[in-house]
């Protein structure tokens, strides 16, 4: 993996998250910057802005920031493989299918919104009177 260092600008705008997100998110434990300048600027890697991602992929599916937490650390551990013996590695993995199943259920709803978001939209546009051009525009 790249061990490249960003400032928390560069993160920001990599994740399409806001600075004080990402501070907030720092303060809750979710993430902890991999390492800080001699100025004491925040410095992330590659790891952390995945990390983030993940975040960032949780929160619209209504993910609470404890929730976000437990699957981080299943995940890590997973990743991690410090010897985990295999009775340790299925309840991890049970975890992270929990959340797998909440996620999809989640997007099957969301999915549904949005089809009623659109009909709705399409209500409303057939209400409105069809455009023409004005009549500059119509040439003989």
């Amino acid at each position: 993996m790249d061990d490249r260092h960003m400032q928390i600008g560069e993160v920001a705008a990599r994740t399409e998250l806001s600075l004080r997100t990402i501070r907030h998110y720092e303060e809750t434990g979710l993430v902890v910057p991999s390492a800080r300048s001699q100025g004491g600027f925040r410095l992330y890697t590659e790891s952390d802005v995945q990390r983030l991602m993940v975040i960032r992929r949780m929160k619209p599916l209504g993910f609470t920031l404890d929730q976000m937490r437990d699957l981080l650390d299943a995940t890590d551990r997973l990743d991690a493989d410090d010897g985990l013996d295999a009775g340790e590695r299925d309840r991890l993995l049970d975890r992270v299918r929990v959340y797998e199943q909440a996620a999809t259920e989640q997007v099957a709803r969301l999915r549904i919104q949005l089809a009623r978001a659109e009909d709705f939209a399409d209500a409303l546009r057939t209400r409105l009177p069809r455009e023409t051009p004005p009549p500059s525009a119509v040439r003989p």
